[in-house]
């Protein structure tokens, strides 16, 4: 390439990078990757290093060949990648595909959306979905795909924020009229797509989907539901969140087992 941007190959250097600023324009998760990484890796989170990476580890310790969908920026494909499995993350976000690469570790990496995998039927021991598939305009297609791309009697592992407890509108109430406090649930059986501001001036996309929609389409898929955990919240996020202690018997995460009949 000429450095001084002379000819074809400049040209595309600068249609490049013209394209990379406008997908960061418009596209949330490519404009606030940063703020993810930042605040919630590398040790950076209570609920990662406390609960999210040790349930992680111990559902699929054992396994060979793991796909971890939306990977982020790979901190759970490398904890299992440490144990001796061959893990490939994929995520839709080039800038968290980068800082992957960047940071190493062992997995493989590359962009793709859950909804169509780049990947052969039946290639995989186990899948893991960590807090994705909420921001997924339709799961069931990428619920087949997990099916699809698993070995019969491979599992799935799928983290979500608790569709019920953590729908849209839920949250701890002091009702100083009636003097109780109460953790109220939002409209339930209702599927929304909002947009939530997560952090000043962070706002990304969340789809709220009552649970029947996950586990019927898992079934429908031949994912067989093994076991459900609804885990407290850690004592690392209640020392971080005080203002959820009165709160700390209500489960911020659900996860499914499954099993591909």
């Amino acid at each position: 390439m000429n450095i001084a941007g002379v000819g074809a190959a400049g040209d595309r250097s600068a249609v490049a990078l013209s394209t990379e600023a406008l997908i960061q324009e418009h596209d949330p998760w490519e404009k606030h990757a940063g703020w993810w990484q930042d605040g919630f890796t590398e040790g950076a989170d209570p609920e990662y290093v406390e609960q999210i990476l040790p349930l992680t580890l111990e559902y699929l310790t054992g396994y060979s060949r793991i796909l971890d969908i939306g990977t982020g920026e790979g901190q759970s494909a490398r904890a299992l990648q440490a144990l001796g499995c061959e893990v490939v993350g994929l995520d839709p976000t080039f800038a968290q595909v980068v800082a992957a690469v960047e940071r190493g570790g062992g997995p493989v990496y590359g962009r793709g959306a859950a909804e169509c995998l780049p990947l052969r039927d039946e290639s995989f021991d186990a899948v893991l979905a960590c807090l994705v598939f909420e921001h997924i305009p339709d799961c069931v297609p990428a619920i087949r795909e997990v099916a699809r791309v698993l070995k019969p009697g491979g599992r799935f592992v799928f983290f979500l924020n608790h569709p019920l407890l953590q729908c849209p509108g839920s949250g701890w109430i002091i009702d100083h009229i009636l003097d109780e406090e109460y953790w109220r649930v939002g409209p339930y059986l209702t599927a929304d797509v909002v947009m939530e501001e997560l952090s000043p001036g962070v706002l990304l996309p969340f789809v709220h989907r009552p649970m029947n929609e996950y586990v019927n389409t898992m079934a429908d898929a031949g994912l067989q539901l093994r076991r459900m955990l609804e885990p407290a919240p850690p004592q690392g996020f209640i020392d971080k969140a005080p203002e959820y202690q009165d709160a700390a018997t209500i489960p911020r995460l659900l996860v499914l087992i499954a099993e591909k009949a």
